[in-house]
């Protein structure tokens, strides 16, 4: 059996596309719809209900676009809509980003500290430590707000000196002293890994979410007779709203010229 049907991916901005990239080189006959919902970056600043109807706006497009698979590439939006869409669109299998990482952490880091950085959203809605409880492992987590993150790198603002300077700002920080791996709440984040890695001369396991949630995503779709094995249908990238950076994001990630289409469902 072959299913040839997309699989969505939404983001609020260029950060989902650390994930996207993943499912990519994980599951190369699959094809991908991604939304990047640009006209409402960061999502981590908004108000839950603002991030809930944005996102079920989109999660809507997507499942009527045909997608047999649905991932909501964003911390905030997996913290604060995750639960909602899987009660509004019940015929399609939704993946978060916090689940498939909470999982990760509970099998390989008991009894040691990890650390949390993320949105202010994400972090005070304290589902990491929340579902890190739940799998019963003693973890201790130390969790730290780092909103300037996902702006800084929305503007393109890597690999440079402001972001070491920012990225050392936080890093610093009290609460993440004496930890031994630091999960990367934000999807965002992969994109200053190194200079994370830096800072910490390699002595840190830092935890990307994009290549644990693919190997979910690819794990799901075997098990439900659900991957393509045809010539899949050309990747499409939507935004909200055109930025110069998502359109370069896209282009380095995906290693060729890519076709913005805007896709305006507000009006």
């Amino acid at each position: 059996m072959s299913d040839n049907r997309p699989i969505g991916i939404f983001d609020s901005g260029i950060g989902g596309l650390t994930v996207a990239h993943a499912i990519r080189k994980q599951l190369p006959m699959e094809s991908l719809i991604y939304f990047g919902d640009t006209a409402h970056l960061p999502y981590g600043d908004k108000s839950e209900a603002a991030i809930q109807a944005y996102s079920v706006k989109i999660a809507d497009f997507l499942h009527r676009q045909g997608c047999k698979l649905l991932v909501i590439a964003c911390n905030s939006a997996s913290s604060a809509a995750y639960e909602l869409l899987k009660e509004y669109i019940r015929k399609i299998k939704i993946i978060n980003v916090i689940d498939p990482m909470v999982n990760w952490v509970s099998q390989h880091y008991e009894g040691r500290q990890v650390g949390l950085i993320g949105t202010r959203r994400t972090i005070h809605s304290g589902i990491y430590a929340r579902k890190l409880a739940e799998t019963g492992r003693n973890i201790t987590l130390r969790p730290l707000a780092t909103p300037l993150l996902a702006p800084m790198i929305e503007e393109g603002f890597f690999n440079n000196r402001i972001s070491h300077e920012i990225i050392a700002g936080y890093l610093s920080s009290p609460e993440l002293h004496n930890i031994e791996a630091l999960i990367l709440g934000c999807t965002h984040y992969p994109l200053i890994r190194n200079e994370i890695s830096a800072y910490y001369n390699g002595e840190v396991a830092i935890l990307d979410s994009a290549e644990i949630v693919a190997r979910t995503v690819a794990e799901y779709l075997a098990a439900n007779n659900l991957l393509n094995h045809q010539t899949p249908a050309p990747d499409r990238f939507l935004v909200s709203d055109y930025t110069r950076a998502f359109e370069l994001a896209t282009r380095i990630f995906f290693g060729r010229e890519v076709r913005l289409e805007k896709q305006t469902l507000w009006e």
